[in-house]
């Protein structure tokens, strides 16, 4: 199910989070004021932990800024602009196509826009699935489904515990994992025509160390300017496409009478 652009991204109070929780809403977090775990919000939190949803003690000051100053009781929910999927769900959508995994982790991303673009990027080139990690990523607000163009509509999304594991478990199914870094090889000359996760990460730190460590190959795009480094949404287009091409076996184009 996904969820209108123009929803509510916030639930606050109580009474509103628990019926969220009860009638199994897809919240990306669960936000409460520090210290206060007694009475109906410690049931809040256990329901919410139950149900696998991230939760942080935040100021009251948060909680105010987080809901537009609504009556909030010490409470807000935010709301997933889409369902999540799993890895076994994205794994049997390239069986049902009978393709090889095509998948695009997403490392640390914090930017809704990154990751909106990333999504609606990889829809395009035929990516089976999108992973984030639960914790340090932006997860599926108003702000990335808008930003995905209505991608996100279309492009199963899973957040996953641990990523670094989720790697592991990928690369035991023969699926191969390719990181973009500066100091990797040249995009081009890497066969990426297997089982494949691409691993994108944040523009300010890339791909965090352990994740480094999980990728098989790092890839690396030229850079003849100035400038060091791409936005994460841009190079991960660029070699999402890169992808797509060698899967798709196309030959390169020559000009006539050259």
């Amino acid at each position: 199910m996904k969820y209108p652009e123009e929803k509510r991204e916030f639930i606050a109070g109580r009474n509103a989070v628990a019926e969220a929780l009860k009638a199994g809403q897809t919240l990306n977090a669960l936000y409460i004021a520090a210290g206060e775990r007694q009475g109906s919000i410690s049931h809040l939190v256990a329901m919410a932990r139950e149900q696998g949803v991230v939760i942080k003690e935040v100021s009251p000051k948060k909680l105010d800024f987080l809901c537009g100053h609504m009556a909030h009781q010490g409470v807000v929910a935010t709301i997933s602009a889409a369902e999540y999927a799993t890895v076994a769900d994205i794994l049997q959508r390239a069986a049902d196509k009978g393709e090889k995994p095509f998948l695009l982790a997403a490392d640390e991303i914090e930017d809704p826009h990154n990751l909106g673009a990333l999504i609606r990027t990889a829809e395009a080139a035929g990516v089976h699935g999108v992973l984030i990690p639960k914790r340090r990523s932006v997860q599926l607000t108003a702000a990335v489904y808008k930003a995905s163009a209505g991608a996100l509509s279309y492009m199963p999304v899973a957040r996953v515990q641990n990523l670094a594991g989720t790697l592991d478990e990928l690369k035991k199914q023969g699926i191969w994992v390719y990181g973009a870094d500066m100091d990797g090889q040249n995009w081009c000359s890497v066969d990426y025509t297997g089982g494949c996760c691409l691993v994108v990460g944040s523009e300010g730190q890339g791909i965090g160390r352990l994740i480094r460590d999980k990728c098989d190959v790092m890839v690396s795009l030229p850079m003849a300017g100035q400038v060091n480094s791409l936005n994460a949404s841009v190079a991960g287009g660029i070699l999402l496409y890169e992808i797509a091409r060698q899967r798709q076996a196309l030959p390169a184009y020559h000009p006539a009478g050259r």
